[in-house]
C-alpha cells in the first residue's frame, strides 16, 4: 500500500508561485507513474501534469503549459509541481496520484493510489 502526501499549498496572488511537494512510502516509488490533479468546488477532478517513472516524459494539461512544471526525485521519493504565474482559475484542491505502472495516463481512473489533497488558493 502506497502513502502519499502533499504539501506546499496556500493562499497566494496571482502571478506569484507556489511549489507542491508529494512524499510517498510503502511502495516501490521509482515503478510508479505519478500525476497531479486539481478539484474546484463544484467541478469534476482534472488532470493537470503527470510524469513517468524515471521522469523522462512529463505531459502537462494544455490550461498549464508554459506555466506549471513537474519533477520527481525518485532517491526522496517525491514529485513536484512547481506552479508559476498562478491565476484564480488554478484555485483548487491539488491531489497527487500513484499508478503501478511506468505507463504515464490522465485519467484519473487509472491511478491506483491517492493524497488527501492541499488547498491552493489564488487571489486576484
Amino acid at each position: 500500500q502506497v502513502q502519499l502526501v502533499e504539501s506546499g499549498g496556500g493562499l497566494v496572488q496571482a502571478g506569484g508561485s507556489l511549489r507542491l511537494s508529494c512524499a510517498a512510502s510503502g511502495g516501490t516509488f521509482s515503478s510508479y507513474a505519478m500525476g497531479w490533479f486539481r478539484q474546484a468546488p463544484g467541478k469534476e477532478r482534472e488532470f493537470v501534469a503527470a510524469i513517468s517513472w524515471r521522469g523522462g516524459n512529463t505531459y502537462n494539461a494544455d490550461s498549464v503549459k508554459g506555466r506549471f512544471t513537474i519533477s520527481r526525485d525518485n532517491a526522496k521519493n517525491t514529485v513536484y509541481l512547481q506552479m508559476n504565474s498562478l491565476k484564480p482559475e488554478d484555485t483548487a484542491v491539488y491531489y497527487c496520484a500513484a499508478r503501478n505502472t511506468v505507463v504515464v495516463t490522465r485519467s484519473p481512473a487509472s491511478y491506483d493510489y491517492w493524497g488527501q489533497g492541499t488547498q491552493v488558493t489564488v487571489s486576484s
